[in-house]
Parts: structure tokens; sequence; C-alpha cells
């Protein structure tokens, strides 16, 4: 079976399914739940781990300034005018290195400009860098009916477990 094989599993978003046998504070503990279960023989694809009331966290990086801004730019345009100075040097006569350098240094005038242009309208509006997260106060471990009464005498056996909340 490859990755690619066609599943009979529902694509379509539905509620989950089945009994909590154990309950997280971490999804890391749910996962830890799992791995548990499944070097026990444990039938995994019974379970379903579910985040229990979600939000949405953002996390502050640091102040965004003109030189984080035009070094970002800078950067990125690099990276882009050195591979196009590369795909150039391959089909170029002479040496190698002055479209590579061309395509190096355009790139990163270029990628400056761009960050510039789009960083000076917003300026003032915000002037942070985050990375958002989507976490949940806690995570269930949900077991079909058929295994669920098993998965939770082998969730006893962990130390991390807890009975499910309800």
């Amino acid at each position: 079976m490859t990755a690619f094989a066609p599943t009979n599993k529902v694509s379509t978003p539905t509620l989950p399914e089945g009994w909590p046998i154990g309950s997280y504070d971490s999804y890391a503990e749910a996962q830890r739940a799992v791995d548990h279960l499944a070097r026990k023989d444990f039938p995994v694809e019974t379970l379903t781990i579910v985040g229990i009331d979600p939000m949405l966290v953002e996390r502050v990086d640091g102040k965004l300034t003109w030189g984080r801004v035009l070094g970002a730019g800078a950067a990125s345009g690099a990276w882009l005018g050195l591979m196009v100075g590369l795909l150039l040097s391959l089909v170029t006569q002479g040496g190698a290195l002055p479209p590579i350098l061309i395509g190096l240094v355009t790139g990163l005038g270029f990628g400056m400009a761009s960050a510039a242009l789009k960083y000076r309208p917003a300026k003032g509006k915000r002037d942070f860098v985050s990375h958002s997260q989507l976490v949940a106060r806690r995570y269930d471990v949900l077991s079909l009916p058929k295994t669920a009464e098993q998965g939770r005498d082998l969730l006893a056996q962990l130390v991390l477990a807890r009975p499910p909340r309800g």
C-alpha cells in the first residue's frame, strides 16, 4: 500500500465518533497515549484525538523594524536571484560566475525594494512579528465503542492517563 492509496475514510468534515478513553492537557500527551496503545497492538485506526475548546493563539516574536524588513527581503531576493543566476550560468557561454553574481545582486536589490514597498504602507499598523498556533484546552482520545473498553484498560497502565472528563 502506498501513501496515496485510496482509503474508505470520510473526507468531508464530520463530528468525531467514539467514547472517550483518555483526556490530556497537551497534544503531546494524547500522542503518547496513542503510541502506547500502538505498542500494545491496539487497533489504532479506531481512535481519534479531539481538541476540546480550541483557540487561536498568536505569539509575538519581536518588534518589526526597517532593518528586519530589509534584511528578510534581501535574503529572499538573494535566494531567488541565486537560483536564476545558476540557471542562466547553465545556458550562457563563458564563465559561470558572472551570471550567478548578477543574479544574486539583482535579486538582493529587488527583494529589498519589494519588501520596503510592502512594509511602508503598513508602518505603524502592525510593527511586530508573530506566529499563530491552533491549540485546545484539552485533548480527548476517542475510541469506537467496540474497542473502547480494551483501550481504556490499556491506558490505565500508562502513568499519564487519567479518567476522561465528562
